[in-house]
């Protein structure tokens, strides 16, 4: 059998096939190894900053649990929101470095997607502007040091209930609150129109104290005052208070009652547990005087459930002491 040579060429010449798949191998070997090491050093750089802010986040907890602090510091809290911030800004900016050089990688020239840029950009501008909102007043949040990680804030959020807990994380677009429930609540910053923060370097426990109408309010006041120095001067509270505890006198007349409202400062996010125990003692000391709250009324202090008679149970008596 004679094989023409033009026949014998055409024979050896790889199809259209081969030829697809060593371009695919060739752009595998190349193109394609770059851009898996970008995006794999993309993921273990973020991994990096995240572990650092993690053991920044860990020494500082360890230190202030192994301090004679009982709260901590305002820069420390400062720190610890402005460390979690500049490591999810660093992460944000090494996605954005990544994704433009994959774009170069696969030849797609960045002034040629200036039309279609500008095009999505205004049509995103109108969805994306609330992140924009976020950011911005996420950078303020931190550079004001309105509240850092740990401070018991008040949020008034735009168009819902007020959110009230402890701050766990705050980064350029939300802030994330733990309730007294559990329960985390995650806030948008730009949807916040005020911030109240409740541990900013000291707090106020406040407690009113409904009496009947037909007490004597100089001996309820004095009660109070007395209430007030023992309280003081017990070693579980002393280091806790910044004063004494003491009446403001009457605030509130009804037909058959009268609230006299007692206050104290102390450390920053521990007013709800000082006011707690405040009343229980308030109670006490006005049974002992023959002085009964009016039916239907509690002694009233912020962060917890009202207080009665029912709390001078053996369980609260041995806490308190």
């Amino acid at each position: 059998m004679i094989v023409q040579p033009g026949l014998e060429l055409l024979a050896a010449a790889p199809s259209p096939t081969e030829l697809l798949i060593g371009r695919v191998y060739v752009w595998l070997a190349t193109s394609g190894l770059e851009i898996v090491i970008w995006i794999l050093g993309a993921v273990l750089l973020a991994r990096v900053i995240r572990w650092f802010a993690g053991k920044y986040a860990a020494r500082v907890e360890t230190r202030f649990s192994t301090s004679d602090l009982i709260v901590q510091t305002e820069d420390a809290k400062h720190r610890r929101a402005l460390v979690d911030v500049v490591a999810w800004t660093l992460i944000v900016g090494i996605a954005i470095v990544v994704v433009i050089h994959i774009l170069g990688v696969f030849g797609i020239p960045l002034s040629g997607l200036t039309g279609p840029t500008a095009v999505i950009g205004a049509a995103l501008g109108f969805g994306a502007q609330r992140i924009v909102q976020d950011i911005l007043a996420g950078f303020f949040v931190v550079a004001e040091k309105q509240y850092g990680y740990g401070d018991v804030v008040n949020l008034t959020v735009t168009g819902n209930a007020p959110a009230e807990g402890t701050v766990e994380d705050v980064t350029l677009r939300v802030t994330k609150l733990r309730t007294t429930e559990g329960e985390v609540i995650t806030v948008p910053n730009g949807q916040i129109i005020k911030a109240t923060n409740l541990s900013k370097d000291w707090a106020r426990a406040v407690v009113d104290v409904p009496v009947p109408s037909e007490a004597d309010i100089g001996l309820v006041n004095d009660t109070l005052d007395r209430v007030g120095h023992q309280f003081y001067e017990l070693p579980r509270w002393h280091d806790i208070l910044l004063d004494a505890p003491s009446s403001l006198g009457v605030i509130n007349l009804e037909l058959d009652s009268i609230t006299v409202r007692m206050v104290t400062r102390t450390l920053p996010g521990k007013q709800f547990e000082v006011g707690r125990a405040l009343r229980v003692h308030i109670i006490r000391a006005l049974a002992r005087e023959g002085i009964m709250v009016p039916a239907g009324r509690e002694v009233q202090a912020a962060g917890g459930p009202p207080a009665t008679l029912a709390d001078q149970t053996g369980r609260d008596r041995d806490e308190d002491e």
